[in-house]
């Protein structure tokens, strides 16, 4: 990450333990950039964990669907500043296929032979939930039969940080979600992918089903660029819940989109009381962006694999840094410790700058309801 001192800000939630040379080599780190490098390195991971034949990923009916918001920003600075500040007069020839949002994707599909459809999604902070949204929705209608998808992206350039730092949503120290005295979000950086697969080739190979995928829900705000409404993410809610054919009674958790913001958390609560009513006194939701920062386009994959993890476990995971209750946050957020918990139904809430809103349904997997 650059100085901390030039920024208003000075936790980023970085993901310093990576080792993208370790993981995939030096060849490929030189071919690509930190964004694309936790795409390769969470797809690589995620196909491993779900003991799919390679032969079954390189079948025309396998797919990678991903999101991610900024690209390769990391090239993108370096480039600038060779051109700019140091007055050279080229940049790497590789640089357009470092940079391109669409880059992640495809070195995805090129390392895992995958010749189904392959393409990335960009919808802000929502991203992920769309591209994970638009693979189940793939597999569910007999296009595909395996789908590798989630999201990524690494924040972290310079020109990328003044940028978040001018509109002073980011805290100055800690993301606390939901709490009285919260005062914004922390940026992260991050790549997390799901294996999707219909039920009958997951349950002939003997994999480990961590849970169902059961709906997918997005709207629009068409209202305001950054300032979230209470409808369009309660529209979201409502056509998640409508596309599984669950009745909102039936959920049992949500992981909130939750970015700490003042505005944010009060507008998701009230959008939650809306499409619940009194259910929502029951509900347990949480924030994870307390723990992993908000990753943007990577955001809703990992918050995807929090729920999907809720629900295979029995853990509710907390919102961690809570200080104490807002009347305008009025809901049950799990504060600073972990709960065990039967959870068989969980939403997974994401609400983007734009107002596009995508909401993932999750479901106990061999259980009626």
């Amino acid at each position: 990450m650059a100085d901390p001192s030039e920024f208003h800000f000075k936790n980023a939630a970085e993901a310093k333990d990576f080792d993208p040379v370790g993981l995939l080599g030096s060849k490929v780190v030189r071919q690509t950039d930190r964004f694309t490098q936790f795409a390769l390195a969470a797809a690589t991971k995620a196909v491993t964990d779900s003991g799919i034949d390679h032969v079954m990923l390189q079948s025309h009916r396998a797919g990678v669907i991903a999101g991610t918001i900024v690209g390769g920003q990391d090239t993108q600075d370096e480039s600038f500043s060779a051109l700019y500040r140091e007055g050279r007069s080229r940049v790497h020839p590789a640089t357009i296929v470092k940079i391109m949002p669409n880059a992640a994707v495809s070195q995805v599909s090129i390392l895992l032979g995958i010749t189904g459809p392959s393409y990335t999604v960009s919808a802000a902070c929502s991203s992920s939930n769309f591209a994970i949204g638009q693979a189940f929705w793939l597999v569910r209608n007999g296009v595909l039969d395996i789908a590798l998808t989630g999201g990524t992206d690494a924040p972290f350039s310079f020109g990328n940080l003044k940028a978040w730092d001018s509109m002073r949503v980011v805290s100055p120290d800690v993301c606390r979600p939901f709490s009285i005295n919260r005062d914004g979000m922390v940026l992260g950086e991050g790549g997390g992918i799901l294996v999707l697969e219909t039920a009958e080739s997951a349950m002939r190979r003997g994999a480990h089903i961590y849970c169902e995928i059961v709906g997918f829900g997005m709207s629009s705000d068409a209202s305001h660029i950054v300032h979230p409404s209470v409808e369009g993410s309660a529209r979201a809610m409502r056509a998640a819940l409508e596309d599984a054919g669950l009745r909102p009674n039936c959920v049992d958790y949500i992981n909130a989109h939750g970015t700490g913001t003042v505005v944010n958390d009060a507008t998701e609560s009230a959008a939650i009381h809306s499409v619940f009513g009194e259910h929502a006194r029951k509900l347990a939701v949480s924030s994870t962006k307390s723990m992993h920062g908000h990753t943007l386009g990577a955001a809703g994959a990992l918050e995807a694999i929090a729920t999907v993890l809720t629900i295979d476990r029995g853990l509710i995971p907390p919102t961690v840094n809570y200080q104490g209750r807002d009347e305008a946050c009025d809901l049950d957020v799990v504060p600073n410790k972990a709960r065990c918990s039967v959870v068989k139904v969980a939403l997974s809430n994401s609400f983007a700058f734009g107002g596009q809103n995508g909401v993932l349904a999750f479901r106990e997997w061999g259980k009626p309801h």
